[in-house]
């Protein structure tokens, strides 16, 4: 027998399981291609916000000079948040909700939070494609509309050259025309119903995106997400050709250093990073659980992070190309057509556009990448979304279809709700989304308790062990948790976050119109009910389970390897042995002991013998200890120092199996 003289094996029946067999359940998909993930996760942080927020910070912010918080924050923030993310979902296979189960029970309601801000953030960034498609559909005329000062929407104050008070074309098409805007939130009006179609077409197109699981996302992407960079290169090509995009560069790039003594630029720079990079929503966990487990996330990462930041870069001069063009056309400074989010995509483009020959042709190319960067960052919230869901009830959702039947709730129910996004008061209930439900501060809030959670808890030298088994980039050098210091990814959003805290302001909209106190009240709801799921979770959890954190925190190696699940009336054995020198640590990772042996055995001829210097059952005695500090996962690891095996408590053959610490031959 392959087990025969080198595991003795103690086969017992647990109380803990059930004596007849349980059902399987079917094995997670997995992206057919390596290229498929990296387009999904291109597609999700590659969005709206490299077009249109970050060269209008850039510009703001010192131009050249901007890039040195931008760089400090990203390779010291962005990037290791980012792969943490990434390789928390690769390595347990598990969505935003039940991977934090899996690393830490008591952190959950991290992912149940996270989820909530994919919720709010899928429910209104939608709209902005709605928008966009009735821009596009406005396209196809002789004329363009926001063009001319004939239409039925202008009034007698409009001038396609202005002066101040005077209202323009541009201005009136996408005030009255698109949104019929009111006067504030207490007046919502009716809803607009060519908005209102429009939504219901893009909820509709990115049901059959998801419907599918990762069979559809990981082909979509090979559309979407490339398609907006063929449209960005005409654009970029048009506007360098334009007469005064020269003047606009230089206002995009022209290095201002003393605007680095500004903390304003400081955080901005550290805002943009969380918005751009997707970080703290559990949508990176997601994506990454797909992958296959040996698949070297760190490098993907890398990639994904710089093509993230050159794409943002090269936007920005497609962008202030075509702003000088208009500036030096209507013989203004650049400062006066500068703008950023909606203001650029529906105001300063539409109306630079206008201005060049066949504007037609731009626009339509305009508002279609316009479409296609939301649209795979919309459909990849909702494939998070359902999968943190059917994670937690795996085998109720891979029956028949009731994983489409969720997906298509989710996306009736996120429909309706925003309606209220195109009435006629939409816009403030939009902007209010935008300020609290997905503010700066949740994902700061999230970005320090994961770094916590994983870096303290669940321990960073086991997780970075794990972390170098995947990549030939990584190396594994042993230090001390003690005396190392704790890492950017905690300091960095814990600075901002207090900033961002002191420097607090209250929404304003258009910098004018003050909300009614119930509007705020709404804005702070979005806000709370995201974040106060961490600390009631954690209250839920210790209430609810057995033992003392006095216990936990004695047994902290030992419970960061075992799952409380079964393993509360036996135990967990743990075998020590010293490896052959290898030059890179390596794991192996198995889902059934037989698989567990076999890989055992066959790197048994390496493996000196060294007895178990210390007997868990000192630490479980039974249900006398506290099981908040856990990981289900059964794996051994060879480093340059010891070699940990954890065979713990699976279900096999109607059998529970726990490694015995006895002979290891």
């Amino acid at each position: 027998s392959i087990l025969s003289g080198f595991v003795k094996l103690k086969m017992q029946n647990s109380p803990a399981s059930p004596a007849q067999p349980q059902v399987q359940s079917e094995q997670r998909e997995k992206w057919a291609s390596k290229l498929q993930f990296l387009l999904a996760v291109a597609g999700h942080i590659i969005g709206l916000g490299n077009v249109w927020r970050f060269p209008y910070l850039c510009y703001k912010n010192g131009g050249g000079a901007f890039f040195v918080p931008y760089v400090l924050f990203l390779f010291s923030c962005g990037i290791p948040l980012f792969f943490l993310e990434t390789s928390l979902g690769q390595f347990t296979s598990q969505g935003g909700i039940t991977c934090w189960r899996k690393i830490c029970p008591l952190f959950e309601g991290l992912g149940y939070g996270s989820q909530v801000v994919v919720l709010y953030t899928g429910i209104y960034y939608i709209v902005i494609l709605a928008w966009a498609f009735l821009y596009l559909f406005s396209c196809f005329t002789s004329e363009l509309p926001w063009a001319s000062c004939k239409n039925t929407w202008n009034t007698g104050n409009t001038a396609y050259t202005y002066p101040e008070k005077i209202s323009s074309p541009v201005v009136e098409f996408w005030e009255r025309r698109i949104l019929g805007l009111s006067g504030g939130i207490e007046e919502l009006g009716n809803v607009r119903w060519e908005l209102a179609l429009c939504l219901l077409l893009t909820w509709i197109i990115c049901y059959f995106c998801v419907w599918k699981g990762v069979k559809s996302t990981g082909k979509v992407v090979y559309f979407t997400a490339t398609f907006p960079y063929l449209m960005l290169t005409v654009l970029l090509l048009r506007g360098l050709t334009l007469p005064g995009a020269t003047n606009g560069i230089k206002f995009y790039l022209y290095p201002d250093i003393t605007r680095l003594a500004d903390p304003q630029v400081w955080m901005d720079a550290g805002s943009q990073i969380f918005y751009s990079y997707g970080v703290c929503t559990g949508v990176l966990t997601a994506l990454g659980s797909y992958n296959k487990y040996e698949n070297d996330c760190y490098r993907d990462c890398m990639y994904l992070c710089l093509l993230n930041s050159m794409t943002s870069f090269v936007a920005g001069f497609a962008i202030f190309s075509v702003l000088g063009f208009m500036a030096d056309e209507q013989g203004v400074d650049i400062s006066v057509v500068a703008e950023s989010g909606p203001g650029l995509a529906f105001i300063a483009y539409p109306r630079a556009v206008s201005l060049m020959p066949v504007p037609q042709l731009w626009a339509i190319f305009f508002f279609i990448m316009i479409i296609f960067l939301g649209l795979d960052s919309e459909f990849v919230y909702f494939e998070a979304l359902v999968t943190a869901v059917s994670d937690m009830f795996p085998a109720f959702f891979q029956i028949g279809h009731r994983r489409k039947i969720l997906l298509l709730l989710l996306c009736i129910a996120s429909f309706l709700l925003g309606l209220s996004m195109v009435t006629e008061g939409g816009l403030y209930i939009f902007q209010l989304f935008d300020y609290y439900a997905c503010s700066g501060m949740t994902l700061l809030a999230f970005a320090i308790l994961q770094s916590i959670c994983v870096g303290w808890v669940y321990g960073r030298n086991l997780y970075y062990i794990i972390l170098c088994v995947w990549s030939a980039w990584l190396t594994y050098q042993s230090y001390s948790s003690s005396s190392s210091p704790p890492p950017p990814p905690f300091f960095f959003p814990q600075g901002t976050f207090v900033f961002s805290l002191v420097k607090y302001t209250p929404l304003k909209f258009n910098n004018t119109y003050e909300y009614p106190w119930w509007g705020y009240a709404i804005g702070g709801f979005f806000t709370l009910s995201s974040t106060l799921i961490i600390p009631l979770w954690m209250v839920y959890k210790i209430s609810n389970t057995s033992g003392s954190m006095r216990q936990s925190k004695s047994c902290a190696p030992l419970l960061q390897t075992c799952i409380f699940g079964n393993l509360q009336k036996s135990s967990c054995h743990l075998a020590r042995l010293t490896p052959s020198q290898t030059s890179r640590p390596y794991a192996l990772f198995a889902v059934s002991p037989p698989q567990i042996y076999k890989q055992i055995h066959t790197h048994s001829n390496r493996l000196p013998v060294m007895q178990c210097t210390r007997h868990p059952d000192d630490c479980f005695h039974h249900d006398d200890y506290h099981p908040l500090l856990s990981l289900e996962m059964c794996y051994f690891l060879v480093t340059k120092r010891l070699l940990h095996i954890y065979l713990l408590h699976f279900h096999f053959n109607q059998h529970d199996f726990c490694g015995y610490s006895t002979v290891i031959g």
